[in-house]
């Protein structure tokens, strides 16, 4: 850390120009999220595998056998069980993220942004060292659950969001925000695509420890990535404490300190239609997996990595749909039409029975990504150019409680709902998603304070 170049001795060199000759911040994101994705739905099938192998169910062995058979109270705690522990695993990291992602990223405001970014590389890289024990050693599955807390302890994926969204806003005009953090988006996408191809073709071929080996390969080369060749975007990074309150101060200072009102009551809404929209897209996101290989479903690895390569694909239709619909229609307008293909997405999932029908929820979901670069460009905004760590902390807080909710309402509500209705979840994230729709008219209707430049 403490060799990182300064900016201080190029004092005419616009920052910009450093994120082009060093390099940018998107390849990180492309590799941790190509990571995650490539582990996650492997995580949660190879949860499945254990508790089927545990208790002598052999039902989704074949699509035929898992179909024909009826109410399979076996099948049901396996069910229940890999949604437990997909809540615990996410708990446990939402938990202590909370607090570390929100700390380290006030604290990159001060030391600059690649001490954030190398440090959640490490966590990241941690936590696929740990699953990859898991597999290849058939330790219990709570080890999952300690990798994802020393994951978060450095940061996680929330915290590298942070830094990277930041690095955007230090280089960056208002003007050209929006689409800047489309694109960082868009890498999420695609790495997520291509990930989940891969992934289940690989684990049907050659099982679940070597996809687990390419993550962990992917993520040291991202750590000495973030490490030596990342341009730092901070024109004066200064050396700060990292265990102070002041960090956390300075994100309750940005809702809580006397400024112009409106300004303030924006940044807070805003807040609140990121957490919906973020506690939705994870709730539907944690119990996908397992609705696709139960009943009546019962696809194998090969269809839920098409399934989850169609969802990452939204991040891109998002992308483009955005640049389309710019060129016509103000930003809250193409969020709101977001909102409403969210909406229709979802509810087509809640009565998903047979393959073609989950791929049409998947196909309406495809502007369902426009509304998270808006709202992030709108909060970005409102604050100064001194606060965008700060801001971004407070948006890795918002998500972290964001998916902690998620995870408890999602993954709790879908076992206590098997026997009435397995689709209710989904029905309930398309109602919690008319919240968001009617906040962001109302903001634009107040006419919002005149943002800082």
């Amino acid at each position: 850390m403490e060799g990182r170049p300064s900016p201080l001795g190029e004092p005419h060199v616009h920052p910009a120009a450093k994120v082009l000759c060093r390099g940018p911040v998107e390849p990180l994101v492309f590799l941790a999220n190509f990571a995650l994705v490539l582990q996650g739905p492997l995580t949660t099938q190879y949860l499945w595998y254990r508790f089927s192998a545990d208790l002598g169910y052999n039902g989704t062995r074949d699509r035929g056998s898992c179909r024909n058979h009826s109410v399979n109270p076996t099948m049901q705690e396996v069910e229940t069980l890999t949604s437990h522990w997909t809540l615990y695993m996410n708990l446990g990291g939402f938990l202590v993220g909370l607090f570390s992602s929100t700390l380290l990223g006030a604290w990159s405001d001060c030391v600059g942004r690649r001490p954030l970014l190398v440090l959640a590389s490490l966590g990241l890289l941690l936590q696929a060292l740990v699953s990859i024990f898991v597999v290849q050693l058939q330790l219990h599955v709570g080890y999952f659950v300690l990798g994802r807390i020393l994951c978060a302890l450095f940061g996680d994926f929330s915290g590298l969001l942070a830094a990277s969204f930041a690095s955007v806003a230090d280089v960056s005009s208002n003007n050209s925000r929006t689409i800047r953090m489309a694109l960082l988006e868009a890498c999420i996408g695609v790495a997520g695509m291509l990930a989940s191809l891969l992934g289940g073709h690989w684990l049907q071929a050659q099982g679940y420890a070597n996809p687990f080996w390419l993550a962990l390969a992917l993520l040291i080369a991202m750590t000495l990535y973030a490490a030596f060749f990342f341009g730092e975007t901070m024109k004066e990074p200064t050396p700060a404490r990292l265990f102070t309150l002041r960090h956390h101060r300075s994100i309750v200072q940005l809702y809580m300190a006397p400024a112009p009102e409106k300004s303030r009551k924006h940044l807070a809404l805003y807040s609140l239609v990121i957490f919906v929209v973020i506690t939705v897209h994870f709730g539907a996101q944690d119990i996908l997996t397992i609705y696709e290989l139960s009943k009546p479903l019962c696809w194998d690895s090969k269809l839920i990595g098409y399934g989850s390569a169609a969802g990452h694909l939204q991040y891109l239709s998002s992308l483009l749909g955005l640049r389309l619909l710019q060129s016509c229609l103000a930003d809250a307008w193409v969020a709101e039409i977001g909102l409403a293909f969210n909406i229709l997405g979802m509810v087509v999932f809640a009565f998903a029975t047979i393959t073609p029908l989950m791929f049409t929820g998947y196909g309406l979901l495809f502007l369902s990504l426009v509304i998270t670069p808006i709202v992030r460009a709108k909060l970005s905004r409102l604050v100064r150019k001194s606060e965008q760590g700060a801001l971004f902390s407070a948006v890795a807080c918002v998500n972290g409680l964001a998916m902690m909710t998620a995870s408890g309402i999602f993954n709790s509500l879908y076992p206590a709902t098997l026997n009435f209705m397995k689709g209710f979840p989904f029905l309930l994230g398309a109602g919690l998603l008319f919240i968001p729709a009617i906040l962001i008219g109302m903001l634009e209707k107040t006419n919002p304070h005149p943002e800082f430049l």
